[in-house]
């Protein structure tokens, strides 16, 4: 078997193409890693049946051992964030069949996808799409085919970001036995988000217009809290009259936007939250007192600025860093 170093731990059977390498199987012992663009000059086009699936499977191909330092016997059970490389455009049935610790993936504009590819990937819930082209077409087969919440990011062509929350909905069918027949259900909000594509292609107007309707019925509210703050941080396509229903929804629900930013540690968004939504009181002062007690002292003092500022009388009562 040839040894070659990389910058993750594989050992990949592999098919030599006239103009490109398929991965047939790869097996890894790291937490986090990422596949290669090229294996012998050639370009890694495909991905095939079972790659990744956990448990040895014997598979006919050219065998490759890829190193970047110590590593215990390779078997994907541990494998939780994976990159694929941009040149990659074929993925295979159940490629990731079985893949239970997975939970992030980040990829190109994959177009070709066999069946049941995420079979049993319960866990995995978060997306980095580097796409080729506007319509952004790999995000509807991701939506479609899994009805958990996810968290998408997407690179468009031209360097713009965007980053959505699709909630969770869950189908059913239950036996009807007096009629003879199933009767199928839907459970969740989540269902129009996973599917508002035209022709495959997704439109941020259409996702936008969901919010009305999603809000009126029974819904996560955390989810809620976080699909509204990532298209208002990265509001590519968003329009005026959506930016307003977001930012009066977070508004609304100030004092649970900054708890959040305060355990996330994000000192940038809650700098831009405090002056975008104005919160109140209360929500400031509560804000400030748990800043304190987690130690984030760049976070508090932009909470005492902001209460120094739009409330003055405050001024008589004393926070400590």
């Amino acid at each position: 078997m040839e040894t070659i170093s990389g910058s993750s731990n594989w050992i990949l059977t592999c098919r030599r193409e006239t103009e490109s390498v398929t991965i047939l199987r790869a097996e890894t012992c790291d937490e986090t890693a990422a596949l290669p663009d090229t294996l012998w000059n050639l370009p890694v086009r495909a991905i095939g049946h079972h790659a990744f699936t956990p448990g040895h499977r014997e598979t006919e191909g050219e065998r490759l051992r890829i190193t970047c330092g110590p590593a215990t016997e390779p078997d994907n059970h541990c494998l939780r964030e994976l990159i694929l490389p941009d040149t990659v455009v074929s993925v295979g049935d159940y490629a990731f069949y079985n893949c239970g610790a997975l939970r992030m993936l980040s990829m190109g504009d994959i177009r070709d996808w066999g069946g049941s590819v995420f079979m049993n990937c319960r866990l995995l819930d978060t997306f980095h799409l580097r796409l080729a082209e506007e319509s952004g077409r790999l995000l509807s087969f991701l939506a479609d085919e899994l009805a958990w919440e996810l968290d998408v990011s997407m690179t468009y062509p031209d360097g713009g970001e965007i980053r959505l929350i699709f909630p969770e909905y869950r189908e059913s069918y239950e036996e009807n036995c007096p009629a003879h027949h199933f009767d199928y259900n839907i459970f969740g909000a989540g269902y129009p988000y996973h599917h508002c594509f035209r022709n495959r292609a997704f439109h941020p107007a259409d996702f936008d217009g969901l919010w009305p309707d999603f809000l009126a019925t029974e819904h996560d509210e955390d989810c809620a809290l976080r699909l509204a703050w990532w298209r208002l941080r990265l509001p590519r396509g968003l329009d005026g009259e959506a930016e307003e229903r977001y930012l009066r929804y977070l508004q609304g629900r100030g004092t649970d936007v900054l708890a959040w930013l305060l355990t996330e540690r994000d000192v940038r968004g809650l700098s831009w939250f405090l002056d975008r939504a104005m919160p109140d009181r209360a929500a400031l002062e509560g804000a400030s007192q748990l800043a304190r007690k987690q130690g984030a002292a760049e976070a508090q003092a932009l909470l005492l600025e902001q209460l120094h500022r739009r409330f003055p009388a405050g001024a008589d009562k004393t926070f400590d860093l």
